[in-house]
Formats: structure tokens, sequence, C-alpha cells
């Protein structure tokens, strides 16, 4: 699991409230919440069942005809429980009211596509956050290649996704990838700077120096052999396929990527994995910070060959 850094604490008071009772005899468990949340609607404890704001010894339940046994903790949580997530490609990092960090996996794809509508990183979270009410969507605030591992930020309402899509680096302040790379630049870091368009017949990158905006990204050489460079790489304008194409103009594709003008196929992928982002939170104003450490097939490559000085 990756790590998180919060640069400033959040406000307490917002932390769940919960209210613990204990049975004293046998009973199912929901005759057992009609009898101790006497002052609410029937229609309302149900949904509490439903939104998992019940649990019963520690365990969310959400069974309404669960046996209790005297001495069985009853706890009602007066904000609604996250539903349960599992899938061998997908894990969620962290998530709130407002946002859900998650690592995907090489091979799954962030959106639809014309091929592939059901199996996105985005119907898998649509899906999850539904289990806790049916009206939850996830907006989408950036992708990643299908081929491309590691960090992805969702947001939980349409306000925070024009928030950020407004003023994108106002609230991401680092984007770092590593890649491994066929060959080593010529520097030891360097700034690539020019503008790759979109060829909207294939859905390649176009090197143009003259066309569109720039395009930005630093690169550091971490270490290197004589075959492959191991780079640490921080987008600075968040442009899609920008890395690859960028890299692809200096003539050291990444490893994997064949329509980028790679040669070899390490391990089957793609070798770029989004590493770290860094944002503030739309609501609290804290500078969020999560890391998801690089495939250890990326160091294999080049761990025998250290960077020369």
């Amino acid at each position: 699991m990756g790590k998180r850094f919060a640069k400033k604490e959040y406000n307490q008071s917002r932390q769940p409230r919960e209210r613990r009772v204990t049975a004293t005899e046998p009973a199912l468990l929901l005759p057992f919440l009609f009898g101790i949340l006497n002052n609410q609607s029937k229609s309302s404890v149900k949904a509490m069942l439903k939104h998992r704001q019940i649990s019963v010894n520690g365990k969310v339940m959400a069974q309404f005809d669960l046996p209790l046994s005297a001495n069985d903790v009853v706890g009602i949580s007066y904000e609604r429980g996250k539903a349960e997530f599992s899938h061998p490609q997908l894990a969620i990092v962290w998530e709130d009211d407002y946002l859900i960090v998650v690592n995907k996996r090489e091979g799954l794809l962030s959106v639809a596509s014309i091929k592939e509508k059901e199996r996105t990183v985005y119907n898998l979270l649509s899906a999850y956050v539904k289990k806790t009410d049916e009206r939850n969507k996830i907006f989408v605030l950036h992708r990643l290649d299908r081929d491309t591992s590691g960090l992805m930020l969702f947001a939980k309402n349409k306000g925070t996704q024009e928030a950020f899509q407004s003023a994108w680096t106002r609230f991401v302040k680092e984007q770092v990838f590593v890649a491994v790379t066929e060959g080593c630049p010529n520097k030891a870091s360097g700034l690539l700077t020019f503008s790759p368009a979109v060829d909207e017949r294939d859905r390649l990158m176009i090197v143009s120096e003259y066309e569109g905006e720039n395009a930005v990204a630093r690169y550091t050489l971490l270490r290197s052999n004589e075959h492959y460079a191991l780079l640490e790489l921080r987008s600075e304008s968040g442009r899609r396929n920008q890395m690859r194409a960028q890299l692809k103009h200096i003539g050291r594709p990444i490893a994997g990527d064949l329509r980028y003008g790679a040669e070899t196929d390490l391990g089957g992928r793609l070798m770029l994995h989004a590493q770290k982002i860094a944002f503030v939170h739309p609501d609290t104003g804290a500078e969020m910070v999560f890391e998801e450490p690089m495939p250890r097939m990326f160091m294999d490559v080049v761990k025998s060959h250290p960077l020369s000085k």
C-alpha cells in the first residue's frame, strides 16, 4: 500500500460519530434497532443498514435478520460507512467525501474506449460508491494510459471536478513518474520542452516545435547501464501521453512502448509508473501527498549498474 502524508491536520470534529449499545438478550438485529432507535422512522433505520452504518462486535453488518446474542455490541454510526472494495488490478489508497486516490495496475483502462466499455477504473469506482448510495457518482480528473501503473485521483462530486479542471496547477502540486528507457539521455538531468499534438487518425502524439502550447517535463537520471536508464519524470503540464512522445523525440523511448518507437518489451508491459501525486485538498486546504513504490522489475533492469558521476 502506498504512503500518505498530510502537511495539515483535518478538522477532528469531522470524524464519524458512533453510538454503541450492548444487547442484554437474544434478538434479531432489525427489531433490536427499531427498539433502540424508536425516535426514527423504520425506513430510516433500514437505510442505515443498507448504507453500512451498523456494526456488530466491530464488524459492519447489513443483514437485517442477523441473530444477536446477549453481550453483543451493536455500533450505530451517524455517518455513512464505506463499502468494501477488492480488485486484483485496482486498490483504494485513500478517500473522503471529496476525492478518492487509487493505485492502478498496468493493463486496466482509466475510462472507456471504443473497444472496452466495462473493465475500467471509472466503472469499478462507480460501482463501489453506489454500494453506499445509488445516487453517488465518480468524476474523472485525469487519466493514465492502460499500460501505465500507479496513482490516480478522482473526484466524488461535480464541484470538486470543476475546481480541479479549472485550476489544475493550483491544486495539483506534483506528479512524479518513473520510467525505464531504452538507452541513456546525454545529460543526467534536463528539461524536455516541445509541443506534442494529437493525430486524430491514430491517436498518436506528433512532435511539433512550433504549434500549440509547450508541454514540459523535467527528468532526472537515477541509474543506468549500457542498455537502459531509470528516469524520474516530473510532469508540469499533465498532457496525455506527453512524456512518452517527448522521450521518443530525444531518441530514448520508454521500454515496452512499441507504439512510440521502443524496440524491446521488458516483462510484457510499458515501463512507466505514476509514483507520486501531491495536491491541495479543495475543502480543508491540507496538502496531501501520496506515494506508491515503483514495481520491483524497474530497478532490477538497471540495479547492477549505478549511475556514473
